[in-house]
């Protein structure tokens, strides 16, 4: 996870909040906005900051009330606060929330004092901050590893690890690439930014950094690839793969795979992002050295076993039983090809859990998991023999309804989130009540032309949902 100081901007100016966000990623801070209250919400209970930034205009009742916020979360009321307001603002308006302490910055906002105030409130806070990103790092380790230790399959394994560094360090693209030293090709085997990729053979005289790093078994960063010395021989066959107008730095850090260099992770960000740092590096490092005994382990299955009972274990989710991602990708694909052929239709409806996280924290992991299996036990009887459910991941179970349209499948979905609302997850003396949203998503539609874009629309679905309130679906 990266280590860079962590800002929240809350501002109901869109403008205001990307040209903020700009300018603060390229000095290095990990930035998160908010243009909401429920979005605000949110995100004070998702993550800890080291600096928060309120834009309260005029000071209008709406503005002034997001500050309430802050004392309602009290992980944050040692955050510092700084707020940003019109030159009318009157600065005793804060005293009403105590925070007279806030440091109030008034239009027009130059930047250098902008950024010279930032970096006096997060000195005064420095080992704090330092405690805080510290404690993100080892927490985001270990949920890393509570993952990968269960998974049973390597393509799985590689599968957690892209997905979980990218979301870890909030970088844009993140792969695992197999290769032998002095190879021409390599393959890529999972990849953050395309998680249905499998198996993809690339050209690596594309990429220089990957062929070094296998050559010398060393770890090779690049904070400015477009003019680096390494990239001299290869920026005039660059292709769609790999463009310098896009890559900013790459990270490529090869790891053994039973004693010989058998492939490489590889990170990169773009030009909208700040420049992979140490931090980054050290953090990548951590994960792929703890994991490389689950991904060993995981091999020795598969030559040991190599049979149905394998095939059953990848194929199945450990904590709950049913399909994983691999199946539902496979399954998918077969009905909307039967679909096309018949003429028919098929709907997919893609569930996640409320507030998850609010669940674990409040009455532990072991009950979360509780939950997670309960849930499937409760989908599982809802389906006709046509349908099928898998879960993709976390707390996000997806099912897909053969032959169904929006109807049927608005209709199944509300039954589906009623019982889910109405259902004890604990028992009597400890009750545990959950929610669950969902997104719809129904071929054929114009905007739906494979897999990949009918579950991207059934995502979107979901995220209006989350953002409707909860407890509810779209389509």
């Amino acid at each position: 996870m990266s280590l860079n100081p962590r800002l929240l901007i809350a501002t109901e100016d869109i403008a205001l909040a990307r040209t903020l966000s700009w300018v603060l990623k390229e000095n290095g801070y990990d930035v998160v906005t908010a243009t909401e209250s429920l979005q605000l919400s949110e995100r004070l209970e998702q993550e800890e900051y080291d600096l928060l930034v309120f834009d309260v205009a005029r000071g209008k009742p709406s503005n002034l009330a997001r500050l309430e916020s802050v004392r309602e979360h009290g992980g944050h009321r040692d955050t510092p606060l700084l707020v940003l307001a019109d030159q009318e603002f009157a600065a005793d308006a804060l005293d009403p929330f105590g925070l007279g302490g806030a440091d109030l910055v008034q239009r027009p906002y130059r930047v250098r004092e902008l950024l010279a105030r930032i970096k006096a409130h997060l000195r005064v806070g420095r080992e704090l901050n330092r405690a805080r990103a510290e404690a993100r790092s080892r927490s985001e380790l270990v949920a890393i590893l509570k993952e990968v230790t269960v998974a049973h399959d390597p393509e799985e394994i590689y599968q957690i690890l892209v997905r979980r560094v990218a979301q870890g360090l909030r970088i844009p693209r993140c792969s695992v690439v197999l290769a032998e030293p002095g190879a021409a090709e390599g393959t890529v085997v999972a990849a953050f930014e395309n998680p249905t990729l499998r198996d993809l053979r690339v050209d690596l005289a594309r990429y220089p950094e990957i062929r070094e790093a296998l050559a010398t078994g060393e770890t090779v960063m690049v904070d400015d690839v477009q003019n680096h010395p390494l990239y001299a021989d290869v920026r005039t066959i660059w292709g769609s793969e790999m463009q310098p107008s896009v890559t900013r730095s790459v990270i490529a850090l090869p790891f053994p795979l039973r004693g010989s260099a058998a492939g490489v992770f590889f990170l990169r960000t773009t030009d909208d992002d700040p420049p992979l740092n140490r931090s980054d590096l050290g953090f990548a490092e951590q994960v792929i050295e703890a994991s490389m005994t689950a991904l060993e382990k995981a091999y020795d299955l598969r030559e040991a076993q190599g049979g149905t009972e394998l095939r059953q274990l990848a194929d199945s989710d450990p904590l709950t039983g049913i399909p994983n991602r691999r199946v539902f990708d496979a399954r998918i694909q077969d009905e909307l090809d039967r679909a096309r052929r018949y003429d028919q239709v098929v709907t997919v409806v893609l569930i996640d859990i409320d507030d998850f996280k609010r669940i674990n924290d409040t009455f532990g992991h072991q009950v979360g998991d509780t939950v997670l299996k309960q849930l499937a036990v409760l989908l599982k009887r809802e389906l006709r023999t046509m349908d099928f459910l898998a879960r993709i991941g976390g707390e996000e179970f997806v099912i897909i309804l053969p032959e169904t349209g929006g109807t049927g499948a608005r209709l199944f979905a509300d039954r589906i989130l009623r019982r889910v609302g109405q259902h004890n997850f604990g028992d009597a003396s400890a009750e545990v009540w959950v929610t669950a949203s969902a997104g719809l998503a129904t071929f054929p539609d114009e905007r739906v032309e494979d897999r990949e874009s009918l579950l991207r629309l059934a995502d979107e679905n979901l995220y209006r949902a989350k953002h409707a309130g909860r407890n509810r679906y779209r389509d």
